[in-house]
């Protein structure tokens, strides 16, 4: 149980160790703080913040001090950096252009080019694209879609797994946080467990008899259930957790069997952060694929769904309809994007110097007995702090002060669950860069002897 100052997406923003830390701040920022405070509603996961940015570049960002942070976090828009010129560039001739949006009933050169090239870097098979302003709508749509497609109503997804705070997302989401108080959320919506192969409640080792305890749950469902619509769950966890490829291909014959659609939420794990551009590629081809957060490059809002042209069919229906589906101006963004990925060949750097980061992580491991875990694909790791090796109780508060410790050493990163130190960095960051992460992670370890 996470205790009510700690909540799951996030570190929380009101403990003795933030309070501490923002006193250390110079005067100045705390003035802008405290106006952020004055203005914005309040809440668990942004507001009060945690200091004030005066920019943001590569893959750093920068205090109101001039002081850079390797951001490990960058709320998953930075996988080719803040401010990456080459998508400033083709921001600024979309503008100077003087077509910035486009009305419905029009498209664009721009929209149609970024259709085009992403379902030309997509797996094989996902050929029909349609575009929103952000995650949550994106999610929105892909279950729109399933429940169309199939005539039937009702969703399967896994607890904690966020997809967005929109009302059917936050109910596919089954995260407690927003979802207590909401009143009733969207019927049909069941909820299992998701692999945890470190914190698995059985006691086993062995991956595919967890696996198998995981599947039972969806199968006592869909036996029960005939009309469940879709199978929601992210490929691989925010925590994150890699399933088996076992596991998804197991949990696709389901939806086979059953006349469900499988849906694999990318909005994080996606565009190269796992070290394949898409992270469906360590497993399978799902029905749709969501995507969101780096798509827009880090300067725009943009997600949308991809899917097979056997589901293009809802010619008499609207799951979209989004002022911005077809943006000119966030698809100039959209296809810079994936230019650049494309030519810095920046999916090879995530999965090789990835792989280099978690050697270091395993490293740290062996040499502290609180790192309980260390689990991740590609530049998408974590590490779970533990009270102990048997029963694996969180440590929060160790983990809080390693969060403010490298804070202060130039390092920044997000907690989730109040124990878990998520390392997200910018997809095009060095072997010098990963050398500091793991460095500065160690030097903050030992403080705590």
């Amino acid at each position: 149980m996470i205790p009510n100052h700690y909540v799951q997406q996030g570190d929380a923003n009101h403990t003795a160790t933030r309070r501490s830390y923002l006193n250390e701040q110079d005067p100045e920022t705390r003035q802008w703080i405290e106006e952020d405070a004055r203005y914005f509603l309040h809440q668990a996961l942004s507001t009060p913040v945690m200091n004030v940015l005066s920019k943001a570049e590569g893959a750093y960002i920068y205090d109101m001090q001039g002081k850079k942070y390797l951001d490990l976090h960058g709320n998953g828009v930075h996988n080719i950096g803040f401010s990456n010129p080459v998508v400033t560039e083709a921001v600024k001739q979309q503008l100077e252009n003087q077509l910035a949006f486009t009305p419905r009933r029009y498209t664009n050169r721009p929209a149609v080019q970024f259709a085009k090239k992403l379902t030309e870097m997509a797996p094989p098979g996902l050929s029909r694209v349609l575009f929103c302003p952000g995650g949550s709508e994106a999610v929105e749509m892909a279950v729109l879609l399933a429940k169309q497609v199939t005539g039937k109503w009702k969703t399967i997804s896994f607890w904690d797994n966020y997809h967005g705070t929109t009302y059917q997302a936050a109910t596919i989401g089954g995260t407690e946080h927003f979802m207590v108080g909401q009143g009733p959320m969207v019927p049909g919506a069941f909820h299992v467990e998701f692999p945890n192969y470190y914190r698995n409640p059985w006691g086993l080792k062995d991956k595919e008899a967890i696996d198998e305890q995981y599947l039972r749950q969806i199968e006592v469902i869909v036996e029960r259930h005939p009309d469940i619509a879709c199978i929601m769950g992210t490929t691989i966890t925010s925590t994150p957790v890699v399933p088996t490829a076992y596991y998804w291909q197991r949990v696709k014959d389901i939806c086979e069997r059953h006349g469900a659609l499988l849906i694999f939420d990318e909005i994080v794990c996606g565009l190269g952060r796992s070290g394949k551009l898409f992270a469906c590629e360590h497993y399978l081809t799902p029905d749709v694929v969501v995507l969101g957060k780096s798509l827009g490059g880090g300067l725009l809002p943009f997600a949308g769904i991809l899917t097979h042209e056997k589901y293009n069919t809802l010619q008499h229906r609207s799951i979209g309809h989004f002022t911005h589906e077809k943006s000119p101006l966030c698809s100039a963004a959209g296809l810079a994007t994936l230019e650049y990925i494309e030519n810095h060949e920046v999916v090879a750097n995530a999965a090789q110097l990835g792989n280099y980061l978690k050697e270091r992580l395993l490293e740290l491991q062996e040499e502290f007995p609180i790192i309980g875990n260390v689990e991740g694909q590609g530049l998408h790791l974590a590490l779970d702090l533990i009270t102990g090796p048997v029963t694996k109780g969180r440590a929060f508060e160790e983990a809080e002060k390693i969060l403010y410790e490298c804070m202060k050493r130039g390092l920044s990163f997000k907690l989730i669950d109040g124990n878990v130190i998520t390392l997200r960095p910018a997809l095009i960051i060095t072997r010098d860069e990963v050398d500091f992460i793991a460095d500065t992670l160690r030097a903050a370890f030992q403080t705590l002897n």
